[in-house]
């Protein structure tokens, strides 16, 4: 039987993260959704909204033989700008934090072992969020797998487009 694991973490726009994040070898599936905050089960109208706490959050299953939760959360700290506070390019608000979410002590204390391997490459400090999941709510459909959907969409070539240029320029020995 395969080794699976779990890992939640957002970074702006769920469709960017998503994007990256997939191409990894060892990623076994990936579902976008909603984490963070005091709404239950949110329609991604209210998440817009800034007012349900909500980030716009990825759930990756991956097999950890393959590609460790270091790695992953390696990847993930250097695929967004993990220093702006609740913004990530145009997109702002709350629901486009920086947050890791772990789902137990030795995620946590990888995330913070990470966190202080990247500082160095930036210049302002990480305000990633860190703290336990409680809960993953998953988006509507038409937000999975929304970049595989829509590559000739405006926003995937203009926004996560070079997202996908820098993975395959930095981590081509982690793609499938």
């Amino acid at each position: 039987m395969e080794n699976v694991a779990v890992a939640t973490f957002g970074g702006g726009c769920f469709w960017c993260i998503e994007a990256v994040i997939q191409r990894l070898k060892g990623v076994e599936s990936i579902k976008s959704g909603y984490s963070g905050g005091f709404i239950k089960n949110p329609p991604y109208r209210e998440v817009c909204t800034g007012r349900t706490g909500h980030a716009e959050v990825i759930q990756v299953s991956f097999n950890p033989d393959i590609i460790s939760y270091h790695d992953l959360i390696f990847i993930f700290m250097t695929s967004h700008d993990p220093t702006t506070l609740n913004r990530q390019g145009a997109d702002a608000g709350t629901q486009y934090r920086s947050i890791i979410l772990y789902h137990d002590e030795a995620q946590k204390a990888i995330a913070e072992q990470v966190i202080k391997e990247v500082q160095p490459a930036y210049s302002d400090p990480i305000v990633t969020e860190l703290k336990a999941l409680e809960v993953f709510y998953e988006a509507e459909e038409d937000h999975q797998n929304y970049y595989n959907n829509n590559q000739d969409a405006r926003y995937c070539q203009i926004v996560i487009d070079p997202k996908i240029q820098k993975l395959k320029k930095m981590y081509a020995d982690k793609l499938s």
